[in-house]
């Protein structure tokens, strides 16, 4: 890294990308990034310029030497990177719509990372980053994958199984949100909040809370008891737990369990806020609309505070907090997607797991933490296996594995339908899905 420091951020026209930037700029004492190289694709480039254009005068009102360079040409700017972040969304938001909207008309939840909705984002995903990670292997081998991408826990199993490429991270803004909760309830600053995380993207638990130190998680899970204390991310609309449950479960949720704990409810405010205001895609829609018209004004050189309200609040702490303890070789403790290798006695060793881990420059280092408690721990497992197999379908194109894994995720209520699903997913998706596809096109 003599030659400064070069990363390259595929989809780097999103709408997140200002927060990113933020960060780089924060920390530049400890991380003297000199060239950070924004991708897209074609159907982007218009936000990537206007993103980009904002990053330049980010850059330029800090007054620091970053070069920043747009491209459509995603090996351009991968050559010699030292860190590749992704956060990109294969069909953009009219996808996600899609897998927002059609579970819903067979009775089953429609969301962004769970049940139907994750498994075809998690489809369309994992063989486009498997590309990235190809390119990779030979245009910067010794480079860092930060992957924000989601369903961040499929794909960094994806990486982890099917990918030549090791050093590779998965990173989620929920941890943090959750640690910056917590701060909140106990009105105390960040710095001073540790959490003990175990489990998988999105569905992580705090085993311990400690504020300088000292384990304050009973005092925190009284306070989750509170309706009003049910959510801390902006994008889920928290509906609050029985006391009774969450004090039995001895641990803080994240607030995708409401998915799992409580799943007509969040139905049905599904199906009523898709009626009334639209589907989450479509609200992100309007958001961002918004946004890049924010983003167009040339006097505009900050990250503008409304970014917070889409949803992606705290990507910069996380993001580049991350990426500096890799750097500076700093072994400190953060919440990341990486390899289990025994921390979680009741999966798989080879297995992705979103767990506290020591951040060294050779990379996450996982907490032990022995088995999961009983409560969680077939829920985590149940998971884990639909995340498996769903990885296994977007790899190999086989559609039988497809109607495995939506049928033994816990959100769909039989193996009849979730073929259903899939069939008519498969059917909206189809230009993303080339995999399954193939075939049929060849015979035909």
């Amino acid at each position: 890294m003599t030659k400064g420091i070069k990363i390259a951020t595929i989809g780097g026209g999103s709408s997140y990308t200002p927060e990113l930037v933020e960060g780089f700029i924060k920390r530049y004492d400890e991380f003297p990034l000199s060239e950070l190289w924004l991708v897209d694709v074609e159907e982007g480039k218009e936000k990537l310029e206007i993103v980009g254009n904002l990053a330049k005068r980010m850059i330029e009102n800090a007054g620091l030497p970053i070069d920043v360079h747009l491209t459509l040409n995603r090996r351009e700017a991968l050559k010699d990177a030292d860190f590749v972040t992704t956060q990109f969304r294969v069909g953009g938001l009219d996808a996600r719509a899609k897998d927002e909207r059609i579970p819903v008309e067979y009775g089953v939840l429609g969301q962004e990372t769970n049940g139907p909705g994750g498994l075809f984002k998690g489809l369309r995903t994992i063989p486009v980053i498997l590309g990235i990670t190809k390119d990779m292997e030979e245009l910067c081998p010794n480079a860092w994958l930060i992957n924000f991408t989601n369903p961040a826990g499929m794909v960094t199993e994806a990486i982890l199984r099917y990918s030549n490429i090791n050093k590779v991270v998965g990173l989620c803004n929920v941890p943090i949100g959750m640690e910056m909760g917590v701060a909140k309830l106990l009105d105390v600053d960040h710095s001073r909040i540790r959490i003990d995380f175990a489990g998988l993207n999105h569905m992580v638990y705090g085993l311990d809370v400690y504020l300088d130190g000292v384990s304050v998680k009973e005092k925190v899970i009284q306070k989750l008891s509170d309706p009003e204390n049910a959510s801390f991310v902006k994008n889920i609309e928290g509906i609050g737990w029985e006391p009774a449950f969450i004090q039995a479960l001895n641990a803080l949720t994240c607030p995708y369990h409401m998915y799992y704990y409580k799943s007509k409810e969040m139905l049905d405010k599904t199906i009523e806020s898709s009626k009334t205001e639209g589907t989450r895609a479509e609200v992100v829609q309007a958001l961002e609309k918004d946004l890049f018209e924010l983003y167009k004004d040339e006097n505009l050189n900050i990250k503008p505070p409304q970014l917070e309200e889409r949803g992606g609040a705290y990507y910069s702490d996380a993001a580049v907090r991350l990426i500096t303890s890799i750097y500076n070789d700093k072994r400190d403790i953060q919440p990341v997607n990486t390899r289990n290798r025994g921390a979680i006695a009741s999966i798989p060793d080879e297995s992705a797991v979103e767990v506290s881990c020591v951040i060294t420059k050779d990379g996450p280092v996982p907490l032990a933490v022995g088995d999961l408690p009983v409560a969680a721990r077939g829920l985590v497992q149940q998971i884990k296996s639909f995340e498996r197999i769903a990885a296994e379908a977007a790899v190999t194109g086989d559609y039988n594995q497809a109607v495995l894994a939506l049928t033994i995720n816990p959100l769909t209520p039989s193996d009849a339908i979730a073929k259903q699903i899939i069939d008519d997913m498969m059917g909206a998706h189809q230009a993303y899905l080339p995999q399954f596809f193939l075939e049929k096109v060849t015979m035909n």
